[in-house]
């Protein structure tokens, strides 16, 4: 996170150096200050790497702790003040709660920001069962086999539903939490640095919730290779140089984003490729009686297409069948002849 902390730092240096030239107050700083005194703290350890913020696996972003959220109000002097509307339900425990920035010194309200919770949400919806007796006198719309990975393998546990009311102080809690965290991001302008509640969600989901991780220069020029192989025999050899390469770099990262563009540009060059033209099936031998039959309609087709065509249609399914080889040669006898169909 050094790496990170420096080149925000490097970024900002020029506003955050204005800034305490004017000596203007924490409180009363603009935007791009604000954001490059969040740098600043960040660069000198007052916000510390997970304990106020920290970095999901998974995410392209470090995410904003309920402690950072509190550094933060602190050093710009902001008061949250909530306001909570209850959702609640006989079954689900929900809260909606807006936070307000309120400066503690000129009472201006600097901005807000919305955080939900309920206990209808997946962790908390469900607890392990304490015994298998338990769960076996538990009604079955209250209970469930949920499969989890764990180490590599799949595990089942068997749950049972919670109490609403025993969640629902933690539930409104939780609301506060992300209600502060959101305001706190819109007031500092820090969204360019943190994200919000990735930590919240499933593993599952954080991925698509929080965008595809930024790719390395390895990866974006595996990736540029790929696209540019203009047929499958080169498309082959930048897929051996590539796996090659990324391997002993270990990123994971480029390892799936080359995966990817390797399967679409293969896809895209077999598209790309003429379908192979069906050979008609050569003519079988014919048996004597079939062998006359194709003689009368040699004579026929030098009548011309329509007697051809005439006397083609006469023919039984099974005898159309057994000249269905011949057929093309004899319409183009009758055509020469005269006449079309």
């Amino acid at each position: 996170m050094a790496v990170f902390a420096g080149a925000i730092h490097s970024r900002i240096c020029n506003a955050l150096t204005s800034a305490v030239r004017a000596g203007d107050d924490l409180g009363r700083l603009s935007p791009r200050s604000d954001a490059a005194l969040v740098a600043m703290l960040i660069r000198a350890e007052v916000a510390r790497i997970n304990t106020h913020y920290g970095t999901i696996p998974g995410t392209p972003k470090p995410t904003l702790y309920k402690p950072g959220a509190e550094v933060l109000c602190v050093t710009f002097r902001i008061a949250p003040i909530y306001r909570i509307l209850d959702l609640s339900t006989d079954l689900v425990a929900r809260f909606r709660v807006t936070c307000v920035g309120q400066h503690q010194v000129s009472d201006i309200m600097l901005g807000e920001g919305v955080g939900e919770c309920s206990s209808a949400e997946e962790k908390y919806k469900w607890r392990a069962s304490v015994c298998a007796e338990e769960f076996d006198l538990t009604p079955e719309t209250m209970r469930r086999l949920k499969f989890a990975k764990y180490n590599g393998s799949v595990q089942k546990k068997v749950q049972v539903r919670t109490e609403a009311a025993d969640l629902s102080n933690t539930v409104l809690k939780m609301a506060c939490k992300r209600a502060m965290i959101a305001m706190t991001l819109n007031v500092t302008a820090a969204s360019d640095i943190f994200t919000q509640d990735i930590e919240d969600l499933p593993e599952e989901l954080r991925v698509q919730d929080a965008g595809d991780p930024a790719m390395s220069p390895l990866a974006l020029e595996w990736v540029a290779k790929a696209n540019a192989a203009p047929t499958a025999d080169d498309l082959a050899a930048v897929w051996k140089a590539g796996v090659k390469a990324i391997n002993e770099a270990k990123d994971a990262v480029a390892s799936n984003a080359f995966k990817a563009a390797v399967t679409e540009r293969g896809t895209a060059l077999t598209a790309a490729q003429p379908a192979p033209k069906a050979e008609k099936p050569e003519p079988q031998p014919l048996s004597t009686a079939a062998a006359e039959i194709l003689a009368d309609m040699e004579v026929l087709a030098d009548d011309g297409a329509e007697v051809f065509a005439a006397s083609w249609a006469s023919l039984s399914k099974s005898t159309q069948n057994m000249l269905a080889g011949h057929y093309d040669g004899l319409m183009m006898r009758a055509q020469k002849t005269g006449g079309a169909t």
